[in-house]
């Protein structure tokens, strides 16, 4: 890729056929082309009724887009929360959830939605880089624990480890205890997906479960570092010091060695965020906006030490910004795909390329 960095917006609020356009995911695949997903919202913002997973397809380098694609198709009902992964197979995978429409979040915490309308999870592949789609194939069984209520799947792409198992971060609620709804941020809890067959079977990784109220696990990022551990990030809107929590895994995300622990060095308000190892160099990225009340100011901050300590490597600018998620373009090139507009979050989800050589 030339040195001009690319500034392009794939969705915007209102156009194509959708009212908004939430949950941003990218990957690139082995030859180089970008895959850009998210939640086509058909009558508002909001996060349940009539929801697609849509694509977009660009293969030079984020500078144009390809038309609007339906890749998990929601009909009347929802699919949403896309978490690709590209496979060193060449095929793309896609884990997403399902649920009737009228199932909110509020009625799903609180108990009053049937398991059957309720957060389900589906898997569906590509094999012509995001072309044509498979149809989707309901994993729930192999992944969520009955009585778990809510669910959902990252935000933002999951990962193939070097030994071959994919791995996709989770997170759910558990059922309330006593005289509590269920709404309680206390029942916030963490898993991942893992598959050892390129996706064929899952079955679920590491459970954190922790009901003190201190740390509560919730929309999860993941990478995988040098020495082999996987490296989760999570949001987090319990009563530690800052927003964020982190977690290593040593056994490729079958437990953790902690648990979640506070990430005060990531300041932000609560929100989601992504995470991306450079392979080479040794940089481990994270984004996402770092206003500590607000959703606002998009920035890149980088990690020479595993997620230890971060410093701001890159701020993208200072107007409202939410969800987004790292790509690695190239060998000279990183990709950020991110919620953002002039006077809300969540008017565009634009993309911008950045230097490799800005993080070292």
């Amino acid at each position: 890729m030339s040195d001009t960095a690319v500034a392009t917006v794939p969705f915007t609020a209102g156009q194509e056929g959708y009212a908004s356009y939430r949950i941003p995911a990218v990957v690139a695949t082995g030859p180089g082309t970008l895959l850009a997903f998210c939640e086509g919202r058909v009558e508002s913002a909001r996060d349940w009724g009539r929801i697609d997973v849509v694509l977009k397809r660009s293969a030079d380098g984020g500078r144009t887009w390809g038309p609007l694609q339906v890749a998990a198709a929601g009909g009347t009902d929802l699919a949403g929360n896309p978490a690709p992964v590209a496979l060193d197979s060449g095929r793309v995978l896609l884990v997403h959830v399902r649920s009737a429409a009228a199932a909110s979040e509020e009625l799903i915490l609180h108990g009053k939605v049937a398991e059957a309308d309720g957060r389900r999870v589906w898997v569906q592949h590509s094999d012509d880089e995001g072309l044509t789609w498979s149809d989707p194939r309901e994993i729930t069984e192999q992944v969520k624990h009955p009585g778990w209520r809510w669910y959902a799947t990252t935000p933002g792409h999951g990962i193939q480890l070097s030994t071959g198992r994919v791995v996709v971060p989770g997170n759910h609620t558990l059922p309330p205890e006593g005289s509590d709804t269920g709404a309680e941020p206390r029942y916030n809890s963490g898993h991942c997906l893992l598959s050892d067959d390129r996706g064929e079977s899952w079955y679920l990784g590491y459970l954190d479960q922790d009901t003190s109220g201190y740390i509560n696990a919730n929309e999860t990022t993941a990478a995988e570092l040098p020495d082999g551990r996987v490296y989760f990030n999570t949001r987090n809107d319990s009563r530690s010091p800052g927003n964020r929590a982190d977690a290593h895994s040593a056994d490729g995300g079958r437990t953790l060695s902690p648990r979640f622990r506070p990430q005060a060095g990531l300041t932000g308000p609560v929100c989601q965020g992504s995470v991306l190892h450079l392979g080479d160099p040794d940089v481990l990225l994270y984004s996402g906006p770092a206003d500590p009340a607000h959703r606002a100011l998009m920035t890149v901050r980088a990690s020479t030490d595993g997620g230890t300590t971060w410093r701001v490597a890159h701020t993208v600018d200072g107007l409202p910004a939410a969800y987004s998620d790292l790509v690695r373009v190239d060998a000279d090139t990183v990709g950020l795909l991110y919620e953002t507009g002039d006077f809300g979050q969540y008017e565009r989800i634009a993309f911008r390329t950045l230097p490799v050589t800005r993080f070292t």
